[in-house]
């Protein structure tokens, strides 16, 4: 087996991990929380030797007071609440050859009432969000199979059959000779310079709308004739 490179690595781990549900219930949302992304990853990256060292290197933590009030507008309680803002780098190491490493600089941040966890809810944050960006890794409130259907829907549109350029020049000649006109005209008239460029999705669109011009065409030339 060929040896894989640390890049290489790290597209293997992406590839094992396409999609994340929200599973976690927040008050007003749901979410993916940080040992689900985790969990996600680990066996993967234990499976192709690889660390992710996270470091520290700068820090600020900020203050804010906040007041609770009763009903009557008076203070009953009040409340600190510590930001924790840590400057980081996360840094890949491939085991199988340690002085092969990618240092990525990044970002977490944390609040905490009681000042003790803002540390920690911050590397957390951090782990947690360079994980899900770095691997692409996407997470939405749909399930797996339904977000594998959008995910098909963004690939690149199937291009139009033989079969389906044979209706539609019948069309186009049928429509143009029911209204006197020549088959450019209609494709003019369509935008169309090129059937072999069109989609298999756009093709059938244009297709259906010149049956229905044929219907109102041959309901127009029946009342004339009647």
């Amino acid at each position: 087996m060929t040896e894989l490179n640390i890049y290489q690595k790290l597209i293997e781990v992406r590839k094992a991990v396409p999609y994340l549900k929200k599973e976690a219930a927040g008050k007003q949302y749901n979410y993916t929380g940080s040992s689900q992304v985790l969990a996600s990853v680990r066996s993967k990256m234990d499976e192709l030797g690889l660390l992710l060292i996270p470091r520290i290197i700068g820090k600020e933590i900020s203050e804010s007071q906040i007041e609770f009030k009763d009903t009557t507008g008076n203070v009953n309680k009040r409340t600190t609440t510590y930001f924790t803002e840590l400057i980081m780098t996360m840094t890949w190491v491939n085991a199988d050859k340690p002085d092969e490493t990618i240092e990525c600089p990044w970002y977490g941040q944390g609040v905490d009432v009681a000042g003790e966890k803002g540390v920690g809810k911050a590397l957390t944050y951090a782990e947690k969000y360079f994980i899900l960006k770095q691997f692409n890794i996407a997470t939405d409130k749909d399930d797996p199979d339904a977000f594998q259907e959008k995910a098909e829907s963004y690939r690149q549109p199937e291009p139009i059959t033989a079969k389906e350029v044979g209706i539609l020049k019948t069309s186009v000649l049928e429509f143009a000779e029911l209204r006197g006109k020549t088959e450019a005209d209609v494709y003019k008239v369509l935008q169309i310079t090129n059937i072999e460029q069109l989609s298999s999705k756009e093709a059938k669109e244009i297709t259906a709308k010149l049956f229905g011009w044929i219907t109102s065409a041959r309901k127009e030339l029946k009342k004339q004739g009647a």
